[in-house]
């Protein structure tokens, strides 16, 4: 069969033959886009899972949802391939303020970038000399209200599905195992198109170049505030929404034209959000289960037909349905036994809140905000540097559920994939597993906690506090005051309140410590003096027993960062003193513990030799002691000779630390004061 080679469909598809254009579904275009980004191996509370680079680009992307991230890219693989999933909508359920609506947000505005690249872009059709048939009154063009593409309109082009195969193979090229593949995703025409594809054989007796003459091809608007082929749906109150905001209605403009009452393309389908997004788009519907229920059962239908269907009359779709909800309507909707149907298509993913203190910085950072603050005077605001670790901690352990095996600090620490003592990962990975054998979801690890958006609250109450603002500085220790009035107004469940309130003091022991090595930094007029001990103790472990140790203690090693040769003095009474801090009383324990230490350095230097074991709080805390403790210009100790300035020495020592903390260490003089009178108190004492 001849037709012209100038036609818009004969030139749409030479394009798809040529490979410049693509004929796939939703589930085949989002699973391409994120399997074709970087993809790299990760371990996560013990266990490996898969990091796709897709989600981890631009200014704000997603952070951690490790878990998360695999059950969507599994789902959307499995559907893409023709598995059980195509017939299901992904629902992310957990905690308010755990970033369920930002990744499905970041999720679709990838997809526009994606379809904003000519080969992927996404196209329709529209039917133009309308008006010349007689009984569509005005109306010249009417556009394929699903926006359905020109390879679905090929396919049924014909009356019979094999003719249409035998136009595709004969005038364009494409071999049987092409056709088969395109068949994969073959679907009826839309009721309005199929009408109208009808009523133009008819007109042109059957003559299809006269057919496609009145048809062109166009692309798929990308205009996001349109909702095509990325929309949200919200769950609005039981009397202002209805069936018409999904699926769309009757329209009395086009039965002002349309003579004949049969016709389908009376109901106007872009009055619904699904109709824009049918064209192989993502349909985002926030809050599923806060839907009143007609519109639950509508949502069944679609999900599992992916159809939309208005008085008998049906428009297939091509839509990945993605949702989201809070955890106590999902269990309100779980009570209510008749709407099991609903669930049983739906592929359930529980999201946890972060867990990971060392991701949360970023996510702490979303919250502080990327602009510069400045106070109610338009005077900039200066952020502690401690800020930032201060509320990632005291957040994180409030996502912690308690566990006999782990204290919180153990917990977080191993969760971060850092050292914990002799507790191993292991350890958590059974924590973990046994959590989730709990029926109630929000017993689960890391379900239940500080959200985002109370951080956030608490960071606000920071900001327009009167100390902030006469100081010009987020001072961290402020951060603690604010999360506690936080968890008073909007924690309502005492037990979680009382949680709540126990993190908030460990994280203030923790933020102490902090405090000891950066006192210790800057005593030393060193960012990093403290490293360089903690190193200094490890080596010297390793070389007590060393066979070149010479009477003098001399040891020399060759260093693994550097690889040069150094010279190590070993100290045995500073050893000493870090061992009675750990509370290492006997010559057993001690050896126990240098005996670990030598086996963790053993098998993290091959691995990376810049391992510094900083995150080996127990011992950053014991050199720290030692050192700050120890005699400094007759005061018995730093924190003495910092609090008792009457004498000129003592006084140019506040002055010599206080100057290191301004130009090397990031503090403004308000947090270094403050810094240096908290270090001086004996407050949150571990």
């Amino acid at each position: 069969m001849e037709i012209n080679n100038s036609t818009p469909l004969y030139q749409h598809l030479s394009a798809v033959k040529a490979g410049k254009k693509r004929f796939e579904n939703a589930f085949q275009g989002v699973s391409r886009m994120v399997l074709k980004s970087e993809i790299q191996k990760v371990t996560v509370n013990g266990k490996t899972t898969y990091d796709f680079s897709i989600f981890r680009e631009g200014k704000k992307h997603v952070v951690g949802m490790y878990d998360e991230i695999n059950s969507f890219v599994s789902y959307v693989k499995d559907a893409a391939e023709n598995g059980s999933s195509k017939e299901m909508a992904f629902v992310l359920v957990g905690e308010p303020g755990n970033g369920k609506t930002f990744f499905v947000d970041f999720l679709c505005h990838k997809y526009r970038d994606y379809l904003s690249v000519d080969e992927n872009r996404k196209y329709t059709f529209k039917f133009h000399g309308m008006d010349q048939l007689g009984t569509y009154g005005r109306i010249s063009t009417i556009e394929s209200q699903t926006y359905e593409d020109p390879m679905i309109l090929a396919m049924n082009l014909f009356e019979r599905l094999d003719e249409g195969k035998d136009f595709l193979a004969k005038t364009f090229g494409f071999s049987d195992l092409e056709i088969e593949t395109f068949h994969e995703n073959y679907r009826p025409l839309g009721a309005c198109s199929g009408f109208i594809l009808d009523d133009l054989r008819r007109y042109t007796g059957g003559d299809i170049q006269k057919m496609l003459d009145h048809i062109d091809i166009l692309p798929v608007p990308l205009t996001e505030s349109l909702g095509t082929l990325t929309g949200k749906y919200p769950a609005k109150d039981k009397i202002t929404s209805s069936a018409v905001d999904l699926l769309g209605e009757e329209s009395i403009q086009r039965l002002l034209h349309i003579t004949d009452t049969n016709n389908p393309y009376r109901f106007d389908l872009r009055r619904g959000a699904l109709a824009r997004v049918a064209g192989g788009g993502i349909h985002f519907s926030d809050e599923i289960y806060k839907n009143k229920k007609d519109l639950v059962q509508v949502y069944l239908g679609v999900i599992q037909n992916r159809t939309i269907e208005i008085d008998g009359y049906k428009w297939p779709i091509d839509t990945l349905i993605v949702a989201t909800s809070n955890n106590s309507e999902f269990n309100r909707f779980l009570a209510e036994k008749e709407e099991a149907p609903i669930v049983d298509r739906c592929r359930i993913c529980y999201v946890s809140h972060n867990t990971n203190y060392k991701l949360q910085n970023q996510l702490t950072r979303y919250a502080i905000g990327n602009e510069a603050r400045t106070t109610f005077t338009r005077e900039a605001l200066h952020q502690d540097p401690n800020l930032n670790y201060a509320a990632s901690v005291s957040a994180v352990l409030s996502r912690l559920p308690r566990s006999e095996k782990l204290t919180p600090v153990e917990t977080m620490k191993l969760a971060a994939g850092e050292v914990a003592g002799e507790k191993s990962i292991k350890t958590l990975s059974e924590v973990i597993d046994g959590l989730s054998q709990e029926p109630d979801i929000t017993k689960r690890y890391g379900q239940k906690g500080l959200g985002q958006r109370n951080l956030g609250r608490a960071i606000q109450l920071l900001i327009e506090s009167s100390e902030t603002n006469e100081g010009r500085c987020m001072f961290a220790l402020d951060m603690f005051k604010t999360l506690e009035r936080v968890i008073m107004d909007y924690v309502t469940d005492a037990g979680d309140r009382g949680k709540y309130m126990e993190d908030i003091k460990i994280s203030k022991g923790l933020y102490r410590e902090r405090i000891m090595t950066e006192m210790f930094n800057a005593y030393m007029d060193e960012p990093l003096a403290i490293r360089k001990d903690v190193m200094n103790y490890v080596n010297m472990i390793i070389g007590i027993d060393a066979e070149n140790l010479g009477p003098d203690k001399m040891w020399k090693y060759k260093d693994p960062q550097t690889h040069e040769l150094k010279a190590l003095k070993i100290d045995e009474r500073y050893i000493r003193g870090v061992e009675e801090r750990l509370g290492l009383k006997t010559e057993e324990q001690r050896e126990t513990f240098r005996t670990s230490i030598r086996k963790i350095y053993g098998q993290k230097i091959s691995i990376n030799p810049d391992y510094d074991f900083m995150d080996n709080l127990e011992l950053v805390k014991a050199v720290t002691d030692v050192r700050l403790k120890s005699d400094i210009a007759g005061a018995g100790s730093l924190i003495g000779a910092l609090a008792n300035r009457t004498n000129e020495e003592n006084q140019k020592l506040y002055d010599r630390i206080v100057d290191t903390m301004l130009n090397k260490l990031n503090y403004c003089r308000t947090c270094a004061q403050k810094t240096i009178e908290y270090f001086c108190t004996q407050d949150d004492e571990n």
